[in-house]
């Protein structure tokens, strides 16, 4: 791991505390990285925890980090105000990264399928997902090797968000996640479904009604599927951008409960 560059973030204050500048630390160190050809960023407090601080793996769809930023950073500071520390890295294909034709290739299939209102096939599906799963999660896992090792770090970690096939793989196969917030809104192949049975951490779905990118009654059969004892569905109104600021709050106390216990 090699840190490239690190900045203090600051927040809006409405006090006055800071009446020069509007302007004041919000306690939270941002620092990008790489590893290997992967780019990453970590949040962590600025003063360093007393004690080791979990491990939050903010997860994100393949849109790239310069265009989720603003939306990572944001979840990044309520993360680390929560005595959590925070970390996320580019997805195979996307931002950066050299693209996955066949990937690309299946992407532009879904599009055509979707402007024309047809079905869209599992084929399309497994082409357009499984090959990211394949490369995230051992890239998700030589990330938390790295991150574990850091000073102020520690165990356990959850996962939050992202691409939802991706969070089911890593849930299943990486033994250091201890509980998971997943975003119901992804294509999800028939594969992954098997999977979630091998899924057991504790589980928070978030599901917003009427996405109009994702299929209900599939996000209902997937959690379903999963085979851990703990596990509640969130479901919010509205479509895909429409998840309220508490359905964040709620999520954030899910995995406080489960990670400092």
């Amino acid at each position: 791991m090699h840190f490239t560059s690190e900045k203090h973030l600051d927040v809006e204050v409405s006090d006055g505390d800071v009446p020069e500048s509007g302007v004041r630390k919000s306690g939270v160190l941002e620092r990008e990285f790489t590893l290997g050809e992967v780019p990453g960023i970590l949040w962590t407090p600025v003063s360093g925890p007393s004690a080791e601080a979990p491990l939050i793996l903010l997860g994100h769809p393949p849109l790239g980090l310069d265009r989720m930023y603003p939306r990572l950073a944001a979840r990044a500071r309520r993360v680390v105000a929560d005595g959590f520390a925070a970390a996320t890295v580019e997805l195979p294909g996307s931002g950066v990264r050299p693209r996955l034709p066949l990937v690309e290739e299946a992407r532009a299939e879904l599009r055509r399928a979707m402007a024309a209102g047809e079905p869209v096939g599992d084929d399309i599906v497994d082409r357009l997902v499984l090959p990211l799963v394949e490369r995230a999660v051992p890239e998700w896992q030589t990330a938390l090797d790295a991150l574990l090792a850091l000073p102020g770090i520690g165990g356990p970690v959850g996962y939050s968000g992202g691409v939802i096939s991706v969070g089911v793989r890593l849930a299943a196969v990486e033994p250091r996640v201890a509980a998971a917030v997943l975003f119901a809104g992804s294509l999800v192949p028939r594969a992954v479904f098997e999977e979630a049975r091998r899924v057991t951490v504790p589980l928070h779905v978030l599901l917003q009604w009427d996405d109009e990118g994702n299929d209900r009654q599939a996000s209902l059969d997937l959690f379903d599927a999963f085979g851990s004892a703990e596990k509640s569905l969130h479901a919010n109104m509205g479509g895909h951008t429409g998840v309220p600021e508490s359905a964040g709050e709620e999520a954030g106390r899910f995995l406080a409960r489960h990670l400092k216990s």
